[in-house]
């Protein structure tokens, strides 16, 4: 993971816009494309049911959004991708987005309340001898923006026989960029019984400097994490019983996060990588014993491909260990179009050692696409500045076979006001010498259009085939001095292959992350099912996605007259299964992949999506 990657992108980059040259410039997001397109699942049980100690919640699950089995609101972010060196996987971010994943309406540059996080009522009906206390650790900015010194992070305690809240702890923006432990001792007689309850609150500032609103972006991170409420504890009780992952799994390409499925099997032997990188940490005072297994699964066979044991290691206390199990295997399927893998880790500790926290899950897709970003955008990228107009941006890809690049998929941003979305030229080159060189393709005059799947990419087909083959450079021309905002991904390197052009010069870029376009290879692109224009035709909407058992479809805006039909396909354009539209649907029938789920009548498609099946 990048150490600070993201804190030295804002100072050394935005420090540049000051002067009057156009300069490559880094900002925040201001929407969060992973939350665009899911609905809070309200939990089962009621809002006001009280909970019993011990509380504990380390943001472990799947979910973007807090467990409505504890939390009360869903405004903050669950996610691994704003923290450096978490104490276990999954952290709650409090930034300036609300729960849509779009800037709130009340941001100012003077300073707002921003997201929320609310247990549900608890019962605290003991004596003050029983020493209650809370515990968490929290972040100042991470990978994300820090705060400044009149933003603040706050705990707020609930007196049910007041019905009022009180703050009891607060903390103003700074450079620390650790997590730190907090201990607030429980014990006044307002706070101790049942309704008991406690939420955090920041407050954020956006930038005051309007001149150009495509820049201003998400803003005042902080990262909250191993939130624990109980009885019996003291003023030292930060160490918990607790071996857990910390950072989740990713692609075990050489390469590539992803790459086109038909050009792996022709470098597979090169291109699949040797080991299977895993990181985990002894919370613990003592030395732990710790069991490695992994799994691989074939979802298109719904077959097992291979298992393995990396055996038993000791861990000393207090310690983080980077850990890479030895692989002897190649991504094999029957399938000539696509792939998709599961690879899974889990850990095998003592039985009193928390279990949510042992197990992550990612899925390597191979499709006919490359990527270098892994899917989530940390912020925003673009040039900006006087001279800025014909600025050109190119990222260097390389194709292992004669092949014919068909499109190119970008993940813009959404901007403050709708200010990126202009005009700009999308470009591909061929290499002179470790640079973009000769100009192979053009077309002219595109859109910017954020996109509005769940990772947020937009797919710009092109008018003809352009043939590729070594290494090519895919991007874009600007026809403005506009910030253009697109993704970039803070997580993974671009190791030298982002170029920027102005003043006549190629330069290399000073970003750390990757910029988040992939070019897209292959045969031509049909309009069939599997190649649908998700932004040409209404968007089905439905939640959760991912989904494994069922889905609950918004039904509302479908005409009242003429049976309509929910079909769902698989990416080669096969019918899987089809049910007359309602509420709730089930997909438990579904191996675990991508689809396109659409609703039909008479044969017209009158709204669609993509839905991903997990196990």
């Amino acid at each position: 993971m990048l150490k600070k990657s993201l804190l030295y992108n804002i100072i050394v980059l935005l420090l540049c816009t000051s002067q009057a040259a156009g300069q490559e410039v880094f900002t925040g997001l201001q929407s969060e494309p992973l939350l665009r397109n899911i609905k809070y699942s309200v939990s089962k049980s009621s809002a006001n049911d009280t909970l019993n100690i011990p509380f504990l919640d380390d943001f472990s699950g799947r979910n973007n959004f807090p467990d409505p089995e504890k939390w009360t609101d869903n405004f903050v972010f669950i996610n691994n991708t704003y923290s450096d060196h978490q104490i276990t996987l999954g952290i709650a971010t409090f930034d300036a987005l609300d729960n849509t994943g779009h800037m709130y309406e009340s941001a100012t540059s003077s300073g707002f309340e921003a997201d929320h996080l609310t247990s549900k009522p608890i019962d605290l009906n003991f004596p003050a001898s029983d020493n209650i206390w809370l515990s968490f650790y929290y972040q100042p900015g991470g990978k994300g923006d820090m705060p400044e010194a009149n933003d603040s992070l706050s705990l707020h305690f609930y007196s049910p026989s007041e019905k009022k809240w009180y703050s009891v702890w607060r903390i103003s923006g700074n450079d620390n960029n650790v997590f730190k432990p907090v201990l607030i001792h429980v014990d006044q007689s307002k706070f101790l019984k049942k309704g008991f309850r406690f939420r955090f609150v920041n407050y954020a500032s956006i930038s005051a400097n309007l001149s150009d609103p495509s820049m201003i972006g998400n803003c005042d991170q902080w990262n909250i994490d191993y939130v624990v409420l109980d009885r019996n504890r003291n003023s030292a009780d930060t160490i918990f019983k607790d071996v857990a992952f910390t950072a989740p799994l990713r692609s075990l390409l050489k390469t590539y996060e992803a790459m086109p499925w038909k050009q792996f099997k022709q470098v597979y032997l090169q291109e699949m990588g040797s080991s299977i990188a895993v990181h985990y940490r002894n919370n613990d005072v003592i030395t732990r014993n710790v069991t490695r297994n992994f799994e691989i699964w074939d979802v298109y066979k719904n077959s097992l491909s291979k298992f393995f044991t990396a055996g038993a290691a000791n861990i000393d206390p207090l310690t983080d260990f980077d850990y890479n199990a030895n692989l002897i295997y190649t991504f094999n399927t029957d399938n000539n179009d696509s792939a998709l893998f599961r690879i899974k880790s889990w850990l095998i500790t003592d039985d009193f050692d928390p279990k949510g926290n042992d197990t992550i899950i990612y899925y390597q897709h191979l499709g006919n696409y490359f990527a270098f970003d892994d899917g989530t955008s940390e912020g925003g990228y673009g040039i900006n500045g006087l001279g800025s107009r014909n600025a050109m941006v190119a990222f260097r890809f390389k194709s292992f076979m004669q092949d014919t690049l068909r499109a190119i998929s970008i993940c813009f941003n959404d901007s403050y006001l709708n200010a990126n979305q202009r005009l700009f030229d999308l470009m591909v080159w061929d290499d002179i010498d470790g640079l973009p060189g000769n100009l192979l393709y053009t077309l002219e005059e595109v859109m910017v259009k954020p996109g509005s799947s769940i990772n947020g990419f937009y797919t710009y087909v092109l008018s003809t085939g352009i043939p590729v083959n070594n290494i090519f450079y895919v991007g874009w021309k600007q026809r403005s001095e506009t910030f253009l905002n697109a993704g970039i991904d803070v997580n993974t390197s671009n190791s030298g292959r982002q170029f920027y052009w102005i003043n006549g010069n190629w330069n290399q870029s000073r970003i750390t992350g990757s910029l988040m376009i992939r070019p897209v290879t292959g045969a031509p692109l049909s309009m069939g099912i599997s190649d649908i224009d998700l932004h040409k035709i209404n968007r089905l909407n439905f939640w959760p996605n991912p989904a494994n058992y069922d889905i609950t479809v918004d039904t509302e805006g479908f005409p009242v007259k003429g049976l309509i039909y929910i079909s769902v396909f698989d990416l080669s354009g096969r019918e899987i299964m089809k049910v007359p539209l309602s509420g709730r649907i089930n997909i438990s029938r579904l191996h675990e992949g991508i689809y396109i789920i659409s609703a039909i009548s008479n044969g017209r498609i009158l709204s669609t999506n993509r839905l991903v099946r997990t196990k």
